[in-house]
């Protein structure tokens, strides 16, 4: 089990933020895109903090600036699909965002020199091909909407890339205290520019935002940065693609929504994806070479 553990932190994460569809639907019924923005990422930071207080002291001037780069990725990934989704429809934002799974890889080619792994990047467009058929709903032209969620996918693959470069250096509590707390910072200043200081009490938005702040950003982001210390950029970004498998299967479960046959083989390809990469069919040379019998003199 400790061999997997990159993997097992990840898929956990990935299950976190389907549910949060769920909970970012509930909660903006009652706040502003960016005020949710904000509250995540404050109770996010205060919560660790609270629970690592003993080692704000000792967090390092390289791990404040890398963790400083993190939270910029990780507010502007945010705030490009959030005004995304004001513009496109809620399908094409998902698959488009889900785009950073092809990307990761080229990130590390471009920028690294980095020799693309045949089976992780074939997994990829794997992955980036199940969640078009488990969330696209076909329909011709290119919009604003669109663009802003395929900048968000670019922002949300430097995230994850750089994540992998810099757990290498840095303790991962430390930079996702540090980036919870950069983002804080950007998401206040903000709700502040944009005038949307009145904030709700309502209990329903309050249940839902706590459940965004506390599961969806404290727990799912310090899983994602502690387990990309033990697994390779692409595969983080092939395994975090099953958000979108998980927001359909909680979507199922708690808002009733019909199974389909096109969200049945999206599943399979996006499993399908992870295996091919994770295994890279060594299992089927394992099978061939136990069919071969070398025959005594």
């Amino acid at each position: 089990m400790k061999k997997y553990i990159g993997e097992i932190g990840l898929i956990l994460t990935a299950i976190i933020w389907g549910s949060g569809f769920v909970g970012s639907a509930v909660a903006l019924d009652t706040y502003t895109p960016y005020q949710i923005l904000a509250g995540r990422f404050l109770i996010g930071a205060v919560l660790l903090c609270a629970v690592f207080y003993k080692k704000l002291k000792f967090i390092s001037k390289s791990a404040l600036i890398k963790g400083a780069i993190l939270g910029v990725f990780l507010y502007i990934a945010f705030a490009l699909q959030t005004v995304g989704l004001q513009f496109t429809t809620p399908s094409k934002n998902a698959f488009l965002t889900a785009v950073n799974v092809v990307v990761v890889p080229f990130i590390g080619l471009a920028i690294y020199k980095k020799k693309l792994d045949a089976f992780e990047l074939t997994g990829a467009f794997l992955a980036m091909f199940g969640v078009a058929v488990l969330s696209l709903q076909w329909s011709a032209g290119v919009n604003f909407g669109d663009f802003l969620s395929f900048c968000c996918a670019i922002a949300f693959a430097f995230h994850i890339f750089y994540t992998a470069q810099f757990v290498r250096q840095e303790n991962p509590i430390d930079l996702t205290i540090v980036q919870m707390t950069t983002a804080t910072v950007i998401g206040i200043i903000v709700v502040l520019v944009k005038g949307e200081m009145a904030f709700s009490m309502q209990p329903g938005g309050l249940t839902s935002l706590l459940y965004l702040g506390v599961f969806s950003t404290t727990i799912a982001f310090l899983l994602q940065t502690v387990s990309q210390k033990f697994i390779t950029e692409t595969k983080a970004a092939i395994i975090l693609s099953t958000e979108s498998l998980w927001g359909m299967v909680f979507s199922v479960i708690l808002l009733s929504e019909i199974v389909t046959v096109k969200m049945g083989i999206g599943a399979v390809l996006i499993l399908a994806a992870i295996i091919l990469s994770e295994t890279k069919l060594s299992f089927l040379n394992r099978k061939k070479a136990g069919l071969i019998k070398i025959e005594p003199k």
